[in-house]
């Protein structure tokens, strides 16, 4: 009744890369970097946290339509880039048994995200999970297959 423990299968030690430390070391999130930076988020992701990334892949920013990455990046974009990506984090570190459990958790954009099992699979809104509880210094990614849009 005074907290919840986890059963886990390694010693977890602390991480000491940040969000965009871990992010670039992976390879697989150039498109994401490259918005966070024209957002004028990367710094804020660098920063003290702790966050929640649920963090779309390059793959995941190929899925949508023709030109929308391109468009976004545009300077003129500047604002809905930020929302959008806003729409991927959470204030605080929320791991993936957690998340499940709440069902739902407000991102920085102010909107909720929804987080459900859907077979084995956990979604974010439409976006599957594919790897979860990556730590960072500062916080912990979530890969998602899909960019989530703010609904």
């Amino acid at each position: 009744s005074n907290g919840i423990i986890h059963v886990i299968d390694k010693v977890i030690l602390p991480a000491e890369k940040n969000i965009v430390e871990v992010a670039d070391s992976a390879g697989t999130f150039n498109t994401l970097l490259t918005a966070a930076k024209e957002a004028g988020l990367a710094g804020a992701l660098q920063g003290d946290g702790p966050f929640t990334v649920f963090a779309p892949t390059d793959d995941a920013f190929a899925k949508l339509p023709a030109g929308t990455v391109e468009s976004l990046l545009k300077p003129e974009s500047k604002e809905k880039l930020a929302a959008i990506l806003k729409y991927h984090v959470v204030p605080g570190r929320v791991y993936s048994d957690t998340a499940v459990s709440a069902g739902q958790a407000e991102t920085l954009e102010g909107k909720s995200v929804h987080i459900k099992h859907e077979g084995d699979a956990v979604k974010v809104n439409e976006a599957k999970v594919v790897k979860a509880d990556i730590n960072a210094s500062n916080g912990v990614i979530h890969v998602i297959d899909t960019v989530i849009l703010p609904q």
